[in-house]
């Protein structure tokens, strides 16, 4: 079922975020005058789709401006032109929109302000805190030093302010080659902190940028970027992963050094690590690049695209992101706490159908004799909603099932259809196996039973059917394409390993072109989810969906077992 904007936009606003040490800290920011507008920022590299990492980070930023009645801005770090394109700056947007959030004002970008940091650099070689470096990258690490040694000063780190000024000039003006020049900030080569030895601040790019085009052919860096952009734009809370932990230090000593009245502080919490998955852009950028993955939108993908594909709802992953909560812990979350999360919210909103994925023919042989002439059932779409309503199902001689829901021979443990044993077909009639048939390699390809008369909706005396299985009628239903998706990796931990592209598993997508479904999902729509029954939750394919023909794609089993999930 379909949920429409203004309900998904109900539940986000009656959604809070569960206490962490980053509501402690606004808490007793308000509490003490520091600030009294709470203001964060989403601010993401438009290098590629967003991820499920990237959801948390969301569901934080903007979920924090909403408990505190603030403002959160989507900015993005548009600072590196080689990687950038338009189309990962619209695929962000949508995928922010989809989860059902909204950004404060217009759209941010960092190269809104290039000017502005350019004004800052000059401000940074007057005081002589600056300095362009005429040094090879290489010989930049090797000056560097190491985590065990400190670095040493580069012979160009003592020109005058005059003539740092001119040589940055000339990079503005398009005067050296890239890697020939770069503006460092004069810190400290033997800090214990590696970034803060002298870090790169601007370096030339010979490259058109999506929104500034030519103007420019040198480009700030990141962590000269980031914190200035943060303060220009008034936010309080900077919030990022742990991995710039050291680099507040240089956030800071930015911001202490130049002449910039605003003062956000940043923050570190810990990424999400989901197994079975990849939340690195450059990683997935290569799934993608090598063909192994159908985009960046692949339903086997993490990526917010890719469950949007796959079937997986706005409010399961929030609520996923709310489960696993804040920390500065680093972790791994099991994929079954993401799938859990996708059930229980399908479950609640997903009308149930019949689909049978590998069919085999059901013959009702006494089908049209007395007590066994029913040819239509109404049955409810939701067993506990009646409010969606309810559909007719038709019934005739011959019926679809699943071929693994027949065996001629089989231990107690089965609780399906067997030869001399009866099972209930869903929402009809107890039946009762009495033949087989099967094609020249043994296989079986048709099964003739007798109905128990009456038996529809009800009890009959004597028949304690063991099982129930589900059909579709065989002369009324759509014939559709039905895709089964697996996790991609064979490993839990596939960043960790040497080589993570040998770990795709090659048959985590299967494609099953002739399912047998109920005739009422030929006019499913993109956006509809249904539970299959016994089967698992489905959702309409989304991408080249064709009227009267969808395909549907597995968003999750009904349960965690290995069948299901491997």
């Amino acid at each position: 079922m379909f949920f429409g904007a203004a309900m998904e936009d109900k539940k986000v606003n009656e959604e809070r975020i569960p206490r962490n040490f980053i509501t402690d800290i606004i808490d007793e920011d308000l509490k003490e005058g520091r600030v009294t507008n709470i203001a964060t920022r989403f601010p993401p590299e438009p290098n590629g789709y967003l991820h499920i990492g990237h959801a948390k980070s969301i569901c934080l930023n903007f979920g924090l401006a909403r408990d505190y009645n603030g403002t959160c801005n989507l900015r993005f770090d548009d600072t590196n032109p080689v990687k950038e394109d338009l189309e990962y700056i619209r695929s962000i947007e949508r995928d922010v929109k989809w989860l059902g959030f909204s950004w404060s004002g217009e759209v941010r970008h960092s190269s809104d302000y290039f000017d502005r940091l350019y004004g800052y650099a000059l401000e940074l070689i007057n005081k002589g805190l600056a300095y362009v470096d005429e040094l090879s990258p290489e010989e930049i690490r090797e000056y560097r030093g190491t985590l065990k040694e400190p670095g040493r000063d580069s012979p160009y780190r003592y020109r005058s302010v005059e003539e740092n000024l001119a040589l940055f000039e000339k990079m503005k003006n398009g005067g050296f080659e890239e890697g020939k020049a770069c503006l460092r900030a004069k810190i400290d080569m033997s800090s214990p902190f590696i970034c803060m030895r002298d870090p790169v601040i601007y370096r030339v790019r010979f490259a058109s940028h999506a929104l500034t085009g030519d103007k420019w052919c040198i480009y700030p860096m990141y962590d000269f970027t980031h914190c200035i952009s943060d303060a220009i734009e008034g936010i309080t809370h900077s919030i990022c992963t742990l991995e710039f932990q050291d680099n507040r230090r240089l956030y800071d000593w930015v911001l202490d050094h130049i002449s910039i009245e605003a003062r956000p502080h940043q923050y570190e919490m810990s990424r999400l690590n989901l197994e079975y998955s990849l939340t690195s852009k450059r990683k997935l950028n290569l799934l993608v690049e090598k063909g192994l993955v159908d985009g960046w939108d692949d339903p086997r993908l993490t990526t917010i695209s890719g469950l949007r594909r796959r079937g997986y709802t706005p409010a399961s992953i929030r609520e996923f992101c709310r489960r696993i909560g804040v920390t500065k812990q680093e972790n791994t979350v099991e994929m079954s706490a993401l799938e859990t999360c996708v059930r229980d919210d399908l479950n609640t909103k997903a009308p149930r159908a019949l689909a049978v994925l590998h069919p085999i023919k059901l013959v009702i042989d006494n089908f049209g004799e007395d007590g066994v002439t029913v040819d239509k059932v109404t049955v409810p779409n939701h067993p506990e909603k009646e409010d969606l309503g309810s559909r007719e199902l038709s019934l005739s001689k011959e019926l679809f099932i699943d071929a693994a829901d027949f065996r001629e021979q089989a231990n107690k443990q089965y609780k399906r259809l067997k030869l001399g044993y009866e099972v209930r077909l869903r929402h009809a009639y107890i039946v009762k196996a009495v033949s087989c048939e099967k094609d020249e390699n043994g296989n079986v390809t048709c099964v003739h039973v007798e109905a128990v008369p009456n038996s529809i909706g009800t009890d009959v005396e004597g028949h304690k059917p063991k099982g129930v299985i589900h059909w579709v009628n065989a002369n009324d239903c759509y014939r559709g394409q039905v895709c089964l998706y697996g996790r991609l990796f064979k490993v839990p931990n596939p960043g960790a390993e040497e080589d993570f592209l040998a770990c795709v598993d090659e048959n985590s997508k299967e494609i099953i072109k002739d399912a047998a479904l109920e005739s009422s999902l030929k006019n499913a729509k993109v956006g509809d989810s249904f539970q299959f029954e016994r089967e698992g939750y489905f959702c309409v394919e989304s991408k080249d969906f064709v009227e009267g023909a969808p395909v549907f794609n597995l968003t999750v089993a009904l349960r965690d077992n290995k069948k299901t999930q491997a």
